[in-house]
């Protein structure tokens, strides 16, 4: 429950031994935590306790119409992500807690007025998703999405079926509407501070980071992961950036990374959260 007293819907991993440490998986904008199960069974199975999530409005955390749902991405961070955090706490007393954050998971921690919890993060495919920095033909295909289909599906449905070009989830108009403004300006949510944003611990935050990225992301390009890193001023970031062609893959782009498929052509991916989670306890 939330401190909007909003219910969220989420999913529990633990391991068979004694666990050190555990994990929340913070999803993408609009993705259902269902898509972490493969990546948080892998966790579990060595020795992390682990926690997904639905954000409000999505998935089986929408529980009004969707016209209807206020959620914003600043209440995912500020209201959401800290409650699970404080359930992960509860679940998991006798550990270290982390975070991995997929693209605006990582994104919105910085609202998190309970980060000191936060032991260390791993985030993937993280960055501010500037259209700007994107290369053509896909800066044309974000910008259809942003500024004409995001504005015209909240103008006349109340909400952005995203779902409907591939795009996860429909997507509650707050969240849809924040998104499109985030992107269209340098360092995301950095382009709401003083305005909507007036609140926020982005210059706090200094547990140790990895941050993966990979060259077909058209989104999570090495631009707008850096352009990301920048708004954390005081958080040490390891930044990976990864070929797929280097690791006997073809593709993994946005989302591929928590694919099972990835991981059985390369397991040395999920191997890194494993390391990385073990070298912070």
């Amino acid at each position: 429950m939330t401190d909007r007293n909003r219910a969220l819907a989420a999913t529990v991993y633990r391991p068979k031994q004694a666990l050190k440490t555990a994990v929340m998986i913070a999803p993408a904008t609009g993705i259902k935590r269902q898509f972490y199960h493969n990546f948080a069974n892998f966790l579990a199975e060595h020795g992390f306790g682990v926690l997904t999530f639905d954000n409000e409005g999505i998935g089986e955390s929408l529980t009004t119409d969707l016209a209807k749902c206020d959620a914003s991405l600043i209440s995912w961070g500020r209201h959401d992500m800290p409650a699970v955090l404080d359930a992960l706490q509860d679940e998991f007393t006798d550990a270290t807690h982390h975070l991995i954050g997929h693209s605006a998971g990582g994104q919105l921690m910085g609202l998190m007025p309970n980060y000191k919890a936060i032991a260390s993060v791993f985030n993937v495919a993280c960055s501010s998703g500037r259209i700007k920095n994107m290369d053509m033909p896909y800066k044309l295909k974000a910008m259809g999405f942003m500024d004409a289909f995001i504005p015209l599906t909240n103008l006349t449905l109340g909400y952005t079926p995203s779902d409907k070009i591939g795009m996860g989830e429909p997507l509650p108009r707050g969240v849809a509407r924040q998104w499109r403004e985030w992107c269209n300006g340098a360092g995301y949510i950095k382009t709401a501070f003083g305005k909507s944003v007036h609140t926020h611990f982005y210059d706090e935050l200094s547990m140790p980071a990895l941050w993966l990225g990979f060259s077909d992301d058209e989104i999570a390009n090495s631009k707008n992961m850096d352009d990301m890193i920048r708004v954390f001023t005081k958080m040490p970031v390891e930044k990976r950036f990864f070929d797929p062609k280097d690791l006997g893959l073809s593709s993994i782009g946005h989302m591929r990374y928590f694919s099972s498929r990835t991981n059985a052509k390369a397991p040395e991916l999920w191997q890194m959260a494993v390391d990385w989670l073990n070298k912070q306890q």
